[in-house]
């Protein structure tokens, strides 16, 4: 986990020093060096690019702790043992500096206990900083101080994690398992019991409680196994412990099933198998009565699954009424964790907002268990509850605390969540942070602004919304399917720009959520194709390539705010902006060999452009082929960069863009720098001519493609494609070196972009991705 922690780090900027314990021989610090090797290759990616593995230095307990005094923060990530954790304390508390802050990423060893562990000089500056894991891609950290914790500290580190290190932070008090922990791993024993109870296999289970019911897709027992067994064994032995006097203490007991799995080694996927194993290709799920693992798959029942696709207030009245099994049992395990969430509600958390963040940042839940239960019907669901536990069909017989009946609406309102220990409602944090968060993240019953409506609209159609919020600035937002271009987008985005440029100091292109842009409208391809022929399918082409060239030369900036997926005609958007914006986790890429086109809306000339302006600074503009050959084979292979700063390293974003950490800050960040390019007098850049590969280079790019041909990675019609997108990039029939404007390349992307059309295969490559979603190389 400390090596997982350095990553997400170092992914934004931030140098590490990662410590583990000195070995044996020579190097002494192997073993920290091995853990950073390991990042490279674990899946999911821990780090945004390998290269950013350079930026952590390894180093051990005995040879390294002078380098300490350097660090302003030290995150302790060793093992869950008390004793382990005083032994390093006291090791490492002399070498502090003494303004450095020192947190620990227990998952619920009690901070205050650890602390005594300390020098009192350092116990203000100690407090626990909890990152779920993968720490790259959960975005909750819990934040719990103790007695002793500056509470200047906490704001100042609640501000660094979230805008440096992108993560939301909930504030949780120094209990069992804290937060997110607490309520996550009570709800997924209420699920192991009531499953048993109702006589469900775990894979239905996990159908039942994956994304059918808006939870992470790996359900129940697939997370567990993810978790591993032994670490989830180890929450509820926390639990069991310092919770003696818990009403759902029964509960709080390591599965039998568990237990012997454990003593197995079978600790889930760390060492291949728990509830389920993979053989091959298969998943086998563990059968409890011959303890021999059986072959998986099975679903939700298909009336069950209906039932969950109604509404909030109907889908549960229904699952209680039925006399399926499986729909019993949905209602118990939501039942059981309202129960468990009220009663404890003032002793676990500020507010009711923070148990809902924590599962939905912790555990990757579309809604927490307050917002389920206030968006059904909050009295009603009360009654029902508390029904259940008089009739002896809750798992404990605590009744619903008072406050539940007070004649509330539910425990989220204008006025913020209820804070059961205070008794009043709790507004959400004051701190300047999140002035950033132009649209933060609420939960249902909460009053926040719409980023749909907010603002002034200029103009909005069902393609594209104009909007600004301080009348300086233009926000342009699609409104099309994974905003994706068509007419009535291309359209709408000339209009913006030009209005941008008339009534405006800048143009932000910026939606809500995600993605970006999926690209072309491919649909909307097809049937101007069958509809007007080519020439009408080269007049879109035109009008594609007129937006970007519009974003490009603008009289005004514009700025590309991209987060998810920016593809296709969605990257070359992306590409032809003054600046970009981009979350980390943004992941661009030119795709349009998977339908049997080339990038025909610019985006081969910018590559072009970007390969001749390296060559003349590097002084070989005669060997623009050489600093093209990475981007086209990119291009042939449809390459996805897995995040921004791998767009960085390969020069599809420029040192003046920016990486943004935190995705609800991105707007802010893109207003931002519009502001400051405005704030310098911009000026668009004036059409410039660069020198391109030419047909000896065109030469060397085809003779690559033949070889991946042979080598069995192309098809031949990969090569049809491959060859015109060549001739584009190396700008025709000239000599290398030959200097063109971009006009020169555009004309040669509209006239490859067409004839590729008239092509039966691209035209099938197209129509199989729009029905199955899955690319085809015909």
């Amino acid at each position: 986990m400390g090596a997982q922690i350095a990553a997400h780090f170092v992914n934004l900027g931030i140098p590490v020093l990662l410590f583990d314990l000195p070995s044996d021989g020579g190097d002494r610090r192997r073993i920290a060096s091995a853990a950073i090797e390991r990042l490279k290759k674990a899946r999911p990616a821990p780090l945004a690019s390998s290269s950013r593995a350079a930026w952590i230095q390894a180093a051990d307990y005995e040879s390294d702790l002078a380098l300490l005094p350097g660090c302003e923060l030290v995150i302790e990530a060793i093992a869950e043992r008390m004793d382990w954790k005083r032994d390093l304390y006291r090791r490492i508390a002399p070498h502090l500096h003494p303004q450095a802050v020192l947190a620990s990423n227990t998952s619920g060893l009690s901070l205050g206990v650890l602390s005594r562990e300390l020098p009192e000089a350092v116990r203000s500056r100690f407090c626990g900083l909890h990152f779920f894991n993968p720490p790259r891609y959960m975005s909750l950290v819990e934040l719990i101080p103790t007695a002793d914790t500056e509470p200047g500290l906490l704001d100042r580190l609640e501000a660094f994690v979230t805008s440096a290190l992108g993560k939301r932070v909930v504030r949780a008090m120094d209990t069992p398992n804290f937060v997110g922990n607490r309520i996550g791993v009570a709800g997924m024993l209420f699920t192991l019991i009531e499953a048993e109870r109702y006589g469900l296999t775990f894979d239905v289970v996990d159908d039942l409680t994956g994304r059918k019911l808006g939870r992470a897709s790996s359900g129940t027992y697939r997370t567990a196994d993810v978790v591993g067994l032994d670490t989830l064994a180890h929450v509820v032995r926390t639990l069991q412990e310092q919770l003696p006097q818990d009403p759902f203490r029964d509960t709080f007991a390591t599965p039998p099933l568990v237990a012997r799995l454990i003593e197995a080694g079978a600790l889930g996927s760390k060492s291949g198998a728990g509830f389920f194993k993979k053989v091959g290709r298969d998943i086998l799920r563990l059968d409890p009565a011959t303890f021999d693992y059986v072959a998986s798959g099975a679903k939700a029942a298909p009336e069950v699954a209906a039932l969950l696709k109604q509404a909030p207030a109907g889908r549960l009245a229904t699952l209680r009424a039925s006399d399926h099994p499986q729909a019993r049992f949905l209602w118990a395990i939501q039942r059981d964790l309202f129960h468990y969430c009220a009663v404890h509600l003032a002793d676990v958390a500020h507010a009711a907002r923070d148990m809902d963040f924590a599962l939905r940042w912790g555990y990757g839940w579309q809604e927490g268990p307050f917002e389920t239960w206030q968006r059904a019907g909050w009295s009603t669901v009360a009654r029902w509850i508390q029904e259940d536990i008089d009739a002896g069909q809750a798992l404990s017989p605590v009744p619903l605390p008072p406050w539940v009946f007070d004649g509330r609406d539910g425990v989220h309102n204008g006025q913020g969540s209820w804070d059961a220990a205070q008794g009043s409602y709790r507004p959400a944090s004051p701190l300047p942070v999140y002035r950033r968060q132009l649209f933060p993240e609420s939960v249902a019953g909460n009053t926040a602004a719409d980023p749909h409506t907010a603002g002034k609209t200029l103009f909005e159609d069902e393609f594209i919304r104009a909007w600004t919020l301080d009348d300086e600035f233009l926000i342009a937002t699609l409104r099309t399917k994974m905003r994706t271009f068509n007419s009535g987008a291309l359209k709408g985005l000339l209009q913006a720009v030009a209005l941008a440029e008339s009534d405006f100091r800048g143009l932000v292109l910026w939606g809500p959520g995600e993605p970006f842009s999926a690209g072309g409208d491919l649909t909307g391809f097809l049937s101007i194709y069958a509809r007007e022929g080519l020439d009408g399918f080269g007049a879109e082409q035109r009008r594609f390539q007129d937006a970007m060239q519009a974003l490009r030369h603008a009289a005004v900036p514009t700025v590309a705010a991209a987060k998810g997926y920016a593809l296709g005609g969605g990257c070359e958007t992306f590409l032809h902006c003054t600046r970009r914006v981009a979350h980390l986790e943004t992941q661009a890429g030119l795709v349009e060999v998977n339908v049997g086109l080339l990038p025909g809306a610019g985006g081969l000339t910018t590559l072009a452009r970007l390969a001749g302006e390296r060559a003349q600074r590097l002084g070989f503009p005669l060997d623009v082929a050489g600093q093209l050959k990475d981007d086209f084979v990119r291009v042939m292979r449809a390459q996805i960069f897995a995040s921004a700063q791998e767009a960085r390293e390969a020069g599809w974003m420029g040192e003046g863009d920016v990486i943004v950490a935190h995705p609800e800050e991105l707007l802010f960040v893109a207003l931002s720098e519009a502001r400051a390019l405005a704030d310098a007098a911009y000026r668009p850049l004036l059409p410039a001519r660069f020198p391109v590969a030419g047909r000896e280079g065109k030469a060397v790019l085809v003779s690559l493609l033949v070889n991946y041909r042979n080598a069995g990675q192309l098809t031949d019609y990969d090569v049809v494609i491959g060859t015109a997108i060549a001739d584009v990039l190396c700008g025709g029939d000239v000599h290398a070196g030959t200097l063109l404007g971009e006009a020169s390349l555009l004309a040669l992307e509209r006239k490859h972009f067409c004839e590729l059309m008239t092509h039966a295969k691209t035209r099938e490559r197209i129509q199989v991705l729009l029905d199955t979603g899955k690319p085809v190389r015909n």
